[in-house]
C-alpha cells in the first residue's frame, strides 16, 4: 500500500439521505481527492450492506481507490473489497488475517501504544487513531490526546491515522506529529459540496504533512 493512499481517508455516513445521494457525494468526495475508502454502516442488515458495498465499490474501482469495509469481514469478502478495519470490540486482527490471507489490507482502532504493538504484531496494515476532537457519529467515542497519537506513531512502522472530530478548521493540531493522513466522517459527507470540502481538506492536509 502506497503511503498516498491513506492520506485522505474517507469513512462514510449514509444517515439522513437517500442510496442515490449517499453514492453522489461519495463520488464527489473522490473527484476531490479521497484516497481511500471505508464503509461504515451500523444499522442495515447484512443483505442491505452487501447490496451497497457492491454499488460503492464501482465507484472506488472506477477511481483506482481501496474500498474497506468496517467491521464485517462476511461483506467484505462477499464484494471483493481490499480491506476491511477492526475495532477492539471485533474480531481480532490475528484471526482476520489467518482468514484472510496477506494480500487484504487489514485496518485497526488503537488508543494506546499497547493496542498499536498488539495490532501491529497481529498483522494489521494500518492504524486509525482517536477520537481526536468529539464526534457526531453513532460510535462510541473516547478522545484520545495528540501526544498518545505521536507515541503510537513512533512506536510501530506502519502508517498511523487520526480520526475523530476532524475538519478543515482543527486539524493544524496534528502539524508535526508523523501521520500518514487523517480520516474524516462529517467534514465530507455532510458538506453541502463534498467535492468541494474534500479539495479543501486535502490541500490543509498536505499542508499539515509538509508536502
Amino acid at each position: 500500500m502506497k503511503p498516498e493512499t491513506m492520506r485522505m481517508y474517507l469513512v462514510t455516513d449514509s444517515s439522513r439521505c437517500t442510496e442515490e445521494d449517499f453514492l453522489n457525494k461519495v463520488e464527489l468526495a473522490l473527484m476531490g481527492g479521497v484516497s481511500i475508502v471505508q464503509l461504515r454502516e451500523k444499522d442495515k442488515t447484512t443483505r442491505e450492506m452487501i447490496s451497497l458495498a457492491e454499488k460503492l465499490h464501482e465507484l472506488t474501482k472506477r477511481h483506482g481507490v481501496p474500498l474497506i469495509i468496517d467491521d464485517r469481514i462476511d461483506v467484505a469478502m462477499a464484494v471483493g473489497a481490499e480491506g476491511v478495519h477492526l475495532g477492539q470490540e471485533d474480531m481480532p486482527v490475528s484471526t482476520a488475517r489467518r482468514l484472510l490471507g496477506d494480500g487484504f489490507i487489514i485496518g485497526a482502532t488503537t488508543k494506546t501504544v499497547e493496542q498499536a504493538l498488539t495490532a501491529y504484531n497481529s498483522g494489521a496494515d494500518y492504524l486509525g487513531v482517536g477520537a481526536i476532537f468529539p464526534t457526531t457519529t453513532k460510535v462510541k467515542t473516547v478522545l484520545t490526546s495528540t501526544e498518545t497519537l505521536g507515541n503510537i506513531c513512533d512506536a510501530v512502522p506502519i502508517p498511523v491515522n487520526a480520526i475523530g472530530g476532524l475538519n478543515e478548521e482543527n486539524i493544524h493540531v496534528l502539524k508535526g506529529i508523523p501521520i500518514a493522513g487523517v480520516c474524516v466522517v462529517s467534514a465530507i459527507m455532510k458538506a453541502d459540496d463534498p467535492g468541494k470540502a474534500a479539495r479543501a481538506l486535502r490541500e490543509k492536509i498536505n499542508t499539515v504533512l509538509g508536502l
